[in-house]
């Protein structure tokens, strides 16, 4: 068996179904095929090349700030070292109160378009996957209704991992420094998170016994991690992946992940179906996810929030 199964979505077998199992409750990565999205997949891959190809004139007036995350950005931290990478990221474009806080350029036609497709097709991607997910947890009706996700409050990053530092080195001082991985080891905050990434590799997971595994790309494929909500509400039957990316050291590489995220005051605990003795309290996700988030432009001094921080106390 793969470590990182390959399961066709249009049809999942029941061995494939068991390497799933498998998969989540060691790491929480496994790729999806038969989803059908191969040709706006191509066109995203475009797109994406062409807006970071753009230069500053494109990029520099979509910088976003500590008022709106969305945007343009090139020096986030993680884990408290800066990141080898330059983002995009933008909300749900069909949305209007959603697509206000979004920041276009200006000057490449049919990005924006293209990117509004992408959300559209990944936010369905995601609910078949979630389907999926739930089939395999055996769960009821109420129990599928708790693990899901908002397209309205779901995100699209576009990355950008160059070879070196993506800050020019005239605008370099007084920055934190260069983490020693391209992307620091983390777990994502939502649901599930659908990945894209190019051919130059670079994606590990760590096993639960401390081993990291490469995610080699896989033609044709997409990349689905389990995140946070999902560890919490299994109660720890499933891992949120725990993941890093290396550097970049001959070619470039890109990445487009789809964060789908819980709506943003949903309680978040486990499921009572899947834990007889729950191991964390409940919480809400928009409070857990400004936490998270609080030292992307800084190094506060500390590490940032983790789900462990709701365990409970099972010990008394």
């Amino acid at each position: 068996m793969s470590s990182v199964p390959v399961i066709d979505l249009s049809q999942p077998s029941e061995s494939a179904i068991a390497e799933l199992d498998t998969a989540c409750r060691e790491h929480g990565f496994f790729l999806i095929t038969g989803h059908g999205a191969d040709a706006l997949i191509e066109r995203t891959w475009q797109e994406t090349a062409r807006f970071f190809d753009a230069g500053p004139a494109v990029t520099e007036p979509l910088r976003r700030n500590a008022d709106n995350p969305m945007g343009f950005f090139d020096r986030e931290l993680t884990k408290r070292k800066r990141d080898h990478k330059a983002v995009f990221d933008y909300l749900d474009p069909t949305t209007e109160a959603r697509d206000a806080f979004n920041r276009w350029p200006a000057n490449l036609p049919g990005f924006r378009g293209t990117m509004q497709d992408f959300h559209v097709e990944f936010t369905a991607l995601a609910h078949r996957t979630l389907a999926l997910l739930h089939h395999v947890l055996e769960l009821g009706t109420e129990s599928q209704s708790k693990m899901t996700f908002d397209p309205i409050n779901s995100t699209v990053r576009l990355n950008h991992y160059p070879v070196g530092d993506p800050v020019p080195e005239s605008e370099r001082a007084g920055l934190t420094e260069l983490g020693e991985t391209a992307l620091g080891y983390h777990t994502d905050p939502g649901v599930i998170t659908l990945l894209l990434q190019d051919s130059t590799g670079g994606l590990q997971t760590q096993a639960r016994d401390g081993e990291w595994l490469d995610v080699p790309p896989t033609p044709g494929t997409i990349v689905v991690n389990l995140a946070d909500a999902v560890q919490v509400q299994t109660n720890d039957r499933w891992r949120a992946a725990v993941h890093r990316v290396v550097p970049m050291t001959s070619e470039r590489r890109f990445s487009i992940p789809y964060f789908a995220n819980p709506s943003r005051h949903c309680t978040i605990s486990p499921l009572p179906e899947l834990a007889e003795t729950p191991r964390y309290r409940s919480f809400d996700w928009s409070e857990f996810m400004a936490a998270r988030t609080a030292d992307n432009f800084a190094d506060l001094g500390a590490e940032d929030a983790q789900i462990t921080d709701y365990l409970v106390n099972l010990t008394n």
